[in-house]
């Protein structure tokens, strides 16, 4: 079972958007410590079978087909998915390495491609998938901190290193694939299941779907769509989704937490798709000035290093600046022995000089340059 502190006021949002990623709403009680605040009790359900085919509507003549089953191709899928990743990440892979701390948000530490928190317990929960995987680089080092994720524990939200050690294990492949499954599970196919009980087909319709499943409050608007036109077979899919979004997008614009109204423009960018007719999602395609494109959907993850391995160049201030896997773990070192740096992948100035510190420390020459021999003992 996992706990989730949330507003008491927003109790029944947040119960309605766990249940529908597929999570098991076990309670919610006032949280003895913090006034104003109840603590929501969940758990992961199993994955649920295939959701058959859904029937015609009352309202549909007798014998009129179903909607349509919600069916996209992987190019279309990968596209959908990435524009939710650009709104996330401002990456259209997402950004597997992120780590962010919003002032005032209730899921706290956020990380990964689609930002899970540790506050919700899906943080812990996606750690503890990625450490049980025996092919995992950094999982000898992940599994001594689990149980301060389980406790989602106050020190992580500012803990430096552990912040270092989740962007390192973005370089590693399974990490990205643990990912990637634990996001289509939480988030990607919830929304294929509710697009396909309502009948949504068209890749931007299934698009503006996933985002609030991954944004949250999918179900009052959806309710309050069909208040205002119906079900979408009543409505037409295409009216149906562009009220939608116009209803979305006042509620955000109009709502009391600040850091939802700053998010307007995911309601605008779909908007602009709508208005171009672009409901096949036909690639390339431009949202908030970044390229989906065959070239971009291929790419390499945006902050991920496969290579240099350490030790194969000399790490020194250089034009362009050094980046690559063999920087981000000598970083990664110097932060575990309590150096305050960035392990981001780019040996920059300040790189360069807490190497110099980590130099004189040891009784070696101020150089800021990492040699083999250094990069082996900061490394290993």
């Amino acid at each position: 079972m996992s706990t989730m502190d949330v507003p008491c006021d927003r109790c029944d949002e947040f119960r309605q958007r766990f249940e529908a990623a597929g999570r098991r709403v076990l309670g919610c009680e006032p949280h003895p410590g913090k006034p104003g605040m109840c603590v929501l009790r969940f758990e992961f359900a199993e994955a649920p079978a295939a959701a058959p085919a859904p029937a015609a509507s009352a309202a549909s003549a007798p014998g009129a087909a179903a909607p349509a089953a919600a069916t996209l191709t992987p190019t279309q899928a990968a596209t959908a998915r990435a524009i939710v990743n650009i709104f996330e990440t401002s990456s259209v892979l997402g950004d597997y390495g992120r780590v962010t701390l919003l002032p005032g948000d209730t899921g706290r530490l956020t990380y990964g491609r689609s930002q899970t928190t540790l506050g919700s317990g899906n943080l812990a929960e996606l750690l503890r998938r990625y450490c049980s995987n025996p092919g995992a680089r950094f999982g000898a080092r992940l599994r001594p901190l689990l149980p301060l994720f389980e406790q989602k524990a106050e020190r992580l939200d500012s803990d430096t290193a552990v912040h270092n050690l989740l962007r390192a294990c973005a370089d590693d492949r399974v990490m990205r694939e643990t990912q990637d499954a634990f996001f289509d599970e939480a988030y990607w196919q919830p929304a294929l299941r509710a697009a396909r009980k309502l009948g949504l087909s068209s890749p931007l319709a299934i698009s503006v779907v996933y985002d609030s499943h991954i944004h949250g409050s999918w179900v009052p608007l959806r309710k309050a769509t069909i208040e205002a036109v119906g079900t979408p077979d009543q409505a037409g899919e295409r009216a149906w989704i562009s009220t939608y979004v116009r209803l979305r997008r006042d509620w955000l614009a109009g709502n009391g937490n600040p850091i939802l109204r700053s998010t307007v423009y995911r309601m605008t960018s779909f908007q602009r798709l709508i208005d171009q007719g672009l409901w096949g999602l036909p690639l390339p395609l431009v949202v908030r000035d970044l390229e989906i494109s065959h070239a971009t959907l291929n790419a390499t993850p945006k902050g991920c290093y496969d290579g240099p391995q350490p030790g194969t160049r000399q790490l020194a201030l250089s034009d362009p600046l050094p980046r690559g896997l063999d920087v981000r773990l000598l970083q990664l070192g110097l932060s575990d022995r309590g150096m305050d740096i960035l392990a981001d992948g780019v040996f920059g100035r300040t790189s360069s000089q807490r190497v110099a510190e980590y130099q004189i420390a040891n009784g070696l020459p101020p150089t800021g340059v990492a040699d083999a021999g250094l990069i082996a003992e900061l490394t290993a």
